[in-house]
């Protein structure tokens, strides 16, 4: 190709050349050649008028020899033809040169246009100069990328060699991953199950330790009935008589009824039927009492009916929480301290002064992100939840992690602190429900729910759990089954429990918010918006302290208040998120919300 493109190169340079030289030599020759016709064309025209002059002689002279004697009527009459014949020529001649001029004007506009034909052309043969300097520079190019594309080619046969590779490892390694989770499985079921009897070898020996004390005691409380007690003047404690002890308890001696004394330690007569059940269940309430946390009787604040809620109005801090999506947040007891948890696997801890949010410490310890946090009732302890299938307690005065809890297969989305703050429930994508006792720090009962757990509340006795397949189902701790269930339009993702605990709030994806009375298990309530529509199955709603407000986050970053007692919608506050709403919380004072987001983002709402 290079040489084809070398020979026509050169070949148009010869004819270039040709073309120039042809145009100079002809140039300077041209007007005498022009001149030169001129004169053969005046030169041919006087042969042609000659030679018909000499042929108009000839014949004259020889009619004038044929008739020699009317030579003056001959002279005359030739010399009128021939001026006729001249005449005759003379008008030929001026039409001769007419046509030459017209022919010359004609070879002028045919010059000129020669030249413009000309020029077109050199400037055709300068365009196709630079075309060809482009094709010359785009066949550098096209070799270049020829070349690139050979070694793309070669890289890419490479990789798809390493990726076969790869892929065959990949599949060994999968395959080695199945069967290591098969075994994992089977050492977790194992496990639980040994946890399991050894929880229920604890239970049977502290019910066998509590009936040998409880035993025990009965003998010694008989022992000591048998034994004669004197009587000491000096001690001055009365002891009814066994008639009056019938009589209504009021604790007042009759005048007629006999008054003894006796010893402050001893007892001279055997007790009733009734004081060792009495004592018996002193003692299981001093158990109670003696919990992790302290009693929540001791513990919790004021009654949220007393408290004044504030309705937010207005957004008073928009803060960066965590980096990352914010999945929880919870006030503390005393509404001094807020916690959030974030898929950056931190619970970070708030103290709201005037109106602002101030980072007081974080927790650490998780392996995953957080998906539930929960105080106890004394705001001591911190209880977080988390996606590396284990819920942890720390300290909030030293920020320690106290306890790390482990028997889930799947991600933990919910986990409650019981009433008694000695045990806390946690709920599990592996569709378990577990009750852990925190002085043993083992798991005492697992229950399968037989569907994904989103969320836990709890009273006294029953757990409540909001689960995938659109269930509420109510749990009785003691005898380890379902009360009761209840089955909304949508998955789950929320609950939560008015101050009295007789009003069950739910949030499901059907974007609906209802409130179900616990004492007619039905719905009271339901609740929607124009807007209002939940963005996760962990989309958490809240009651207000005193159960009149209601406060939800929509996927949109909009956060809905609904009246309780109107049942309609009370404030819509669209300025603040910029993502969907995924847990919202009214501190117990009632002054504050404070709602999270997908983003990293954070909100402090109030009126103020």
């Amino acid at each position: 190709m290079a040489g084809r493109r070398e020979e026509c190169l050169w070949k148009k340079h010869i004819a270039e050349q040709l073309k120039l030289r042809d145009r100079v030599q002809r140039q300077a020759f041209e007007e005498i050649i022009h001149q030169y016709n001129r004169l053969l064309e005046k030169s041919d025209l006087h042969t042609v008028l000659s030679e018909r002059l000499q042929t108009d002689k000839y014949d004259a002279q020889s009619r004038h020899d044929l008739s020699p004697g009317s030579d003056a009527s001959r002279n005359d009459a030739l010399h009128q033809e021939m001026a006729q014949m001249r005449i005759k020529h003379q008008e030929e001649l001026t039409e001769l040169h007419k046509k030459r001029g017209e022919l010359a004007q004609s070879v002028i506009e045919l010059n000129n246009q020669i030249q413009l034909k000309d020029k077109e052309i050199q400037s055709n043969e300068a365009k196709m100069l630079e075309y060809q300097q482009q094709i010359s520079e785009l066949q550098g190019e096209c070799r270049e990328l020829r070349s690139q594309l050979q070694d793309l080619e070669r890289a890419n046969q490479t990789l798809k060699d390493e990726y076969d590779a790869l892929q065959i490892t990949f599949s060994a390694l999968e395959e080695k991953l199945r069967r290591t989770t098969e075994d994992n499985q089977e050492l977790v079921s194992r496990w639980m199950a040994e946890k399991a009897q050894e929880a229920n070898r604890l239970n049977a020996e502290n019910e066998k330790d509590c009936r040998r004390r409880q035993a025990k005691l009965q003998k010694e409380l008989a022992d000591a009935a048998k034994e004669p007690l004197p009587i000491d003047p000096d001690d001055d404690i009365e002891v009814l008589s066994e008639e009056g002890g019938g009589k209504g308890g009021t604790g007042e001696a009759s005048p007629n009824r006999p008054l003894s004394r006796t010893s402050s330690n001893r007892i001279s007569q055997p007790p009733p039927g009734g004081i060792l059940d009495s004592l018996s269940n002193i003692f299981g309430r001093r158990r109670s009492v003696n919990s992790y946390g302290g009693s929540p009787e001791n513990t919790e604040t004021a009654s949220g009916a007393s408290v004044e809620v504030r309705v937010p109005s207005t957004a008073l801090h928009i803060f960066d929480a965590h980096d990352g999506e914010v999945n929880a947040v919870r006030f503390s007891p005393g509404s001094r301290l807020l916690a959030t948890g974030g898929m950056d696997r931190r619970v970070k801890l708030w103290e709201v002064v005037s109106g602002r949010c101030e980072q007081k410490g974080a927790l650490m310890g998780s392996n995953a992100g957080i998906t539930s946090i929960e105080f106890d009732s004394a705001g001591s302890y911190l209880l977080a939840a988390s996606n590396d299938f284990a819920s942890r307690i720390w300290t909030i005065d030293d920020y320690r992690l106290r306890h790390t809890l482990t028997g889930h297969s799947g991600k933990v989305l919910a986990a409650r602190f019981l009433l008694d703050n000695a045990r806390i429930v946690s709920g599990s994508y592996d569709r378990t429900l577990k009750l852990w006792d925190l002085r043993s720090k083992v798991c005492m009962k697992t229950v399968f729910a037989g569907s994904s757990c989103n969320d836990i509340v709890c009273t006294e006795q029953c757990v409540m759990s909001g689960h995938f397949d659109k269930k509420v189902r109510f749990w009785d701790i003691r005898a380890e089954s379902i009360v009761r269930e209840l089955e909304l339009l949508g998955r789950v993702t929320s609950l939560d429990l008015n101050h009295d605990r007789t009003e069950l709030l739910t949030c499901s994806r059907d974007d609906l918010v209802k409130i179900i009375d616990l004492r007619s298990n039905a719905v009271r309530q339901t609740f929607s918006a124009q807007g209002f529509k939940c963005g996760s199955d962990w989309t958490r709603v809240t009651f207000s302290p005193d159960g009149s407000y209601v406060a939800a986050g929509s996927a949109e970053g909009t956060l809905f208040v609904w009246n309780v007692l109107t049942g309609k919608l009370d404030r819509t506050l669209d300025k603040g998120h910029g993502s969907a709403v995924n847990s919202v919380s009214w501190s117990p004072s009632g002054t504050f919300v404070v709602s999270v987001e997908k983003g990293s983002k954070a909100v402090l709402w109030s009126d103020m």
